[in-house]
Parts: C-alpha cells; structure tokens; sequence
C-alpha cells in the first residue's frame, strides 16, 4: 500500500466516522439519563431529509441544519411523550419511530420531486483547510481538511466527556441513568433530565443526518442513513459508554465502511459484497460478544415511573 492509497483510505475513513460520532455521543447522553433510543435511525435519516429540502429551497446549508435541528426536536418530543410521560415501552416506541421516518421520507421526497425521484445537488458545507496543519503528510487531509461539521464532531468529543464527568448536571445526568429514585431524593428533575437527554440526541442525530446529505453526498437518497443509527448504538456499547471510547470505535467502523472503497485500488481480490457487510457484522459481532462484558447504566431501558 503506498502513501497516497493510505492517505485516501485514512481520508474516507475519517469521513465516514463523523456521522457515526454525531450519532453516537447523541445516543451516549440519552442513555447515560437511562433512555435507549432505537429511534436513532429514524432520526437521523429525518434529519438528512430536511436538511436536503431545506437547503434546496433557500440556497443556505446553514439554513438547512436549522431545519435538520428543528425536524429533531420535533422527533424528539414525539419519542418523550410516549416514552417520558407515560412509561410506554422505550424500544417499540423507537421502532415506531424508524418505520415512520423511512415513510415519511419516501413519501414526501416523491411528492416533492417526483415518482422517481429527480437527481439532486445542493451546495452544502465545503470543507475548510486549516492552515498549515492540513499540509501534514498522512494526516493532514484527513484530520485538517474537514467541514465545519467534520471539526464540530471531533470538537464535542471532549465537551461532552467534561460535561458529563465534570459538571453539576453532568453528574445529575449519570445519577438518573444509574438510580432515578435516588437522584429524585435528592432533588433532580428525573423527567426534565431525560427530556433533555433525549432532545440533546435528537439534535446530533439531525446534525448527522444534515452531514450525510448536505455535506458528505450533496443529496438525498432514500433510506440513506443505511443503518447507522444501529451501528451508533453498537458504538456506545463498543466505547463503554464513554465520549473518547466512541470516538475510537466510530473510527474502527468508518474504517470497516470506508474499506469497502478502496479495496479494489488496493488490489485485494475479495469479493465486494463481504466488504459491503463488514459494518453491519461487525455491529453483531459487538452486540452478540462485547456487550456481555461491559455494564450500561442500572437503568437503561427501564420504564421510566413517576417521581417520588
């Protein structure tokens, strides 16, 4: 392997981490507050979709990631009802969720531009060289030569890690994924934290979902987020719950979905279509074998109860 075919694998690599990581720290918080969102998938193909409508319409990415954020919100209050308020079962709700993005998405894209779908290109978030830095060899294009949003989802890395092991409402938000009860004794809003849990994962997956149209492909395909939601999920799982946990394993999984492009520049005769389900049995692999050996939040999952 030469220096310039490392480079363009490190350089895709890194791309296809950062909606991963948008998605997994959203999905790190909501469960660290005791909520397991399924709906990540939904969330952030809602967001692609948006984003794409928007920023077609007004010219604007930036415009488009305000609408992205303001479809997660609207996700996010959807998935709290139901969820926060009534105690309903969090995984179906989720599930819910995913099926009805994945129909209203298609449906709309349809009706907006056609049966068939006309062939999109939008202006989105080009990518911002840092001086200097994105001259290093090897690196350089990869780590120095990102969007906006690719440097945002490296940056909320350690924001979130001290937010959550060093702040007030950091150690409130743990006290409620590890013990409810407790944390409502000692007088901690356990709905309100989870509602903003939930509300903060929403708008990363959005964010996510605005990267992959607006920034990455420039359009929107349906289904496009391809099952990243529940590679995110195996992500948390992977990293222990952890921000720089999942920054490593979102980049162990942009590499197994990056590999899949390179492998015939490479020259490796493997068949494509085992490149192709690479991400997706390494997500089993993880939720089959890893997760057995890592404890989650005491009460990820749990129907959520009225406060004491």
């Amino acid at each position: 392997m030469t220096i310039d075919q490392l480079g363009a694998l490190l350089q895709s690599t890194v791309t296809m981490a950062v909606p991963l990581l948008f998605a997994a720290l959203g999905e790190l918080v909501a469960e660290r507050a005791g909520i397991i969102n399924i709906g990540l998938e939904g969330m952030i193909l809602t967001g692609a979709f948006t984003a794409l409508l928007v920023t077609f319409h007004s010219g604007s990415a930036a415009a488009g990631l305000a609408g992205a954020w303001a479809a997660g919100l609207l996700m996010a209050l959807a998935f709290v009802y139901p969820v926060v308020v009534h105690g309903a079962n969090q995984v179906v709700v989720g599930t819910a969720m995913n099926l009805l993005a994945l129909g209203v998405t298609g449906v709309a894209y349809r009706a907006i531009f056609g049966v068939t779908g006309a062939a999109l290109t939008v202006s989105g978030f080009g990518a911002v060289p840092l001086p200097l830095l994105s001259g290093l060899p090897l690196i350089g294009t990869a780590f120095f030569e990102q969007s906006i949003l690719g440097y945002l989802a490296f940056g909320l890395v350690p924001l979130v890690w001290y937010g959550m092991s060093r702040t007030v409402p950091g150690l409130k938000l743990r006290m409620v994924g590890e013990h409810p009860r407790a944390a409502a004794a000692q007088g901690v809003g356990v709905r309100a934290t989870q509602v903003g849990a939930v509300v903060a994962c929403a708008l990363l997956a959005a964010t996510a979902g605005t990267y992959l149209a607006v920034a990455y492909a420039n359009t929107f395909v349906e289904g496009m987020s391809a099952g990243r939601g529940f590679i995110a999920l195996a992500i948390v799982i992977f990293g222990r719950w952890s921000p720089w946990g999942a920054l490593g394993a979102a980049l162990l999984f942009g590499f197994a979905t990056a590999l899949q492009f390179h492998v015939q520049a490479l020259g490796w005769r493997i068949p494509y279509q085992f490149l192709l389900m690479l991400p997706y049995v390494l997500t089993l692999v993880v939720l089959m074998g890893y997760a057995g050996t890592t404890r989650p939040p005491a009460s990820l999952g749990l129907p959520v109860r009225r406060e004491p």
